[in-house]
């Protein structure tokens, strides 16, 4: 099963954006991530609602990043880019007939709860400011 990545790839963008000055095409964009323009557009459009970017059409034109990077966190971006479950482990049957699979559902729920939980904390106290600080502080430091 492949990986979701549109909050990675997401991420990467934002903070090419933040840190490049201009607007960047959606051409730009899709060749930096290696996919298409029509994908870059529609991933864009769900951080253009939250409004954490903005796009300009035209000559000059693109997309901008309007953030405060200070608020914004890796679970609000995740959510702007209509991001899935965190977790895609799931049970066979959810309401099992037998004792056994009941059992078994209830642990893998019960586990599974509780790190989603963990995660969507974790991300909720990162934000993109302290994504670009490491990233700037790596940049200055050569590697």
């Amino acid at each position: 099963m492949r990986n979701d990545s549109r909050l990675s790839r997401m991420l990467h963008v934002l903070l090419h954006m933040a840190r490049y000055d201009g607007p960047m095409t959606s051409d730009e964009i899709a060749r930096m991530l290696s996919t298409n323009a029509v994908v870059v557009r529609r991933t864009m459009a769900g951080l253009r609602e939250a409004g954490y970017v903005r796009s300009e059409k035209g000559h000059g034109g693109g997309w901008v990043i309007v953030a405060d990077l200070e608020v914004v966190s890796l679970l609000d971006i995740h959510r702007a880019v209509g991001g899935p479950r965190l977790f895609t482990i799931g049970n066979e049957h959810p309401n099992a007939d037998c004792a056994v699979e009941r059992v078994v559902n209830e642990a893998l729920e019960s586990a599974l709860n509780e790190a989603e939980a963990m995660l969507v904390s974790r991300l909720g106290t990162l934000s993109l400011a302290e994504l670009a600080r490491r990233f700037d502080a790596r940049c200055s430091s050569g590697f």
